[in-house]
This record gives C-alpha cells, structure tokens and sequence, in this order.
C-alpha cells in the first residue's frame, strides 16, 4: 500500500503547483464550504491513480485544491464509506495521500444523528471525543513509514482546534454543541433500541463515517478537528422516520454556520 500512496501523491503534485496545509474532508451534503475556497486546481476522483469513486447521492468526487481562511488546503468534496464495500485501507487511503501531499491538519464534517436530549436538528456538534465501532482501520501489517504500531488516541480531537473553534462560534453568535461521536457501518439508520444503545455507552451523536478517517491521521500524527451537522434526532419522543434526502436538507441548511467555524478557525492556527 505505501507504493500505492507515494505514487499516488507523486502523480497528483505532478497536477498541482501548492502545498497543501491543511486537509478538508467534507460530508453529506456539505460541499458549500467548496465555495469559500479560492481555486486552484480540481482534479476528479475516477482521474487520480488507485483512488476509489464515491458512490454516494450528496458526494461529487472531486480533489480540490486552493486557499481558503490564509492556508493552502485540499478539500475532499466526497468521501468514501465503509456500507459502500471499501475495505477500511480504501476508505482511509485520501488521508494518506494528503499525508504525503504535506499536510498538518486535518478538518472533517459529516452529518449525524443525535442522542443527546438537548440536541435538536440543525445543531452544530463539536466532536470531542469518538467511540469506534467500525474494523480499527490499523488492523493488518503496520508500516512504520505511516506510523507507530500501537498509536495513542488520548488526544484524538485537538484541544486547543476545540478552544479557538468555541470562541469563534461565540463571536459569530453560533450556538454550538461539543460531545462524542460514534462511529457505525451502516446504511441502515439506527433502531430506535440502537439509539438508546449509543446514548447509554456515551454517545452524543452517531454517524457513518469519519472516525476511520480520524484514526488514520493520527496514525501519522497529524491535529485533527471535527464538527457534526445533527441532521435528525434518536431521542425517544422525538424519532421519526430518517432519509438520505432529508439529511441533506438539514445538512444545507446549517451548513453556512460551518463554513464560518471553519474558515475562521483555519485564519488562528
């Protein structure tokens, strides 16, 4: 796999005339932030070598590169998922190849249902912490080239990412959330009993993506922060029937409240 993310990464610098500083993986219905980027360079997913393709409704598929909040970026506008029969290697490959693209912090989004009874849909949560119930993307032959063997995870989300993020929502007036994340395989939405599941063991949301992608980056050692739009509630009382439509819709919606968090924070750190 190392030759396969070196050549790739060399093939996409061969198109590209920036670094990158900073890695953007966008999610569901999340791609505005897009707009914000001043843009250098696209490149589509089915062009770059040994890249899986985004088959999901909401992810377009394309490598963005450009400037946006001071910093030199690359932006995931689509990411990969383990429902869609990646295994977690093909999952997580981007943010290898960033890695080897130069970047030193990674930012993700994605949309999320939330069990915590204060939440309610549109909110935005800032992911503190994550509990994985996913394959452990490191399982397998570890490449000290990538990373240690046995990677500590105690600071997974960056504390002070965290900090800047919460006095730039309070700022711009935007209320925010912080909790944990949890990471399921999907695509089935959660059962209400799943719900209270994940509420009971600490979740504050639960989602279909981005802990892989966390894991990985710290595998290489590179500060991540996160954020979830809670697209729909798992809360007893307050569940109703979830669709990918709706979670797009939501998603949109608050998505603006993002991109300011977003763009802010990357001008502060």
């Amino acid at each position: 796999m190392l030759e396969q993310i070196k050549s790739t990464a060399a093939f996409i610098q061969n198109k590209i005339s920036i670094q990158p500083e900073i890695g953007i993986i966008l999610g569901t219905g999340l791609g505005g932030l897009v707009k914000e980027i001043n843009i250098q360079h696209t490149i589509p997913y089915e062009e770059i070598p040994n890249f899986p393709v985004s088959t999901v409704e909401g992810h377009s598929g394309k490598l963005i590169f450009g400037e946006l909040g001071g910093k030199n970026v690359v932006a995931m506008q689509g990411r990969f998922h383990y429902y869609e029969g990646y295994d977690m290697s093909r999952v997580t490959f981007p943010v290898r190849v960033m890695k080897f693209l130069g970047i030193q912090k990674l930012f993700v989004s994605n949309a999320a249902g939330g069990v915590n009874a204060s939440f309610e849909v549109g909110d935005l949560m800032i992911i503190n912490d994550h509990i994985n119930l996913f394959p452990n993307p490191l399982i397998g032959k570890n490449m000290p080239e990538l990373g240690p063997r046995f990677p500590d995870m105690s600071d997974a989300y960056n504390k002070e990412f965290i900090a800047k993020a919460k006095k730039v929502a309070a700022a711009n007036n935007i209320k925010v959330q912080e909790g944990v994340y949890v990471g399921l395989t999907g695509p089935t939405f959660e059962t209400p009993a799943e719900y209270k599941y994940m509420h009971i063991i600490g979740a504050d949301a639960v989602g279909m993506s981005t802990v892989p992608e966390i894991i990985v980056a710290r595998h290489m050692g590179i500060p991540c922060f996160a954020m979830s739009i809670i697209t729909d509630l798992g809360v007893p009382g307050k569940i109703v029937p979830a669709t990918h439509a709706e979670v797009q819709h939501v998603a949109v919606l608050a998505e603006k409240k993002m991109t300011i968090i977003m763009k802010e924070l990357m001008k502060i750190i």
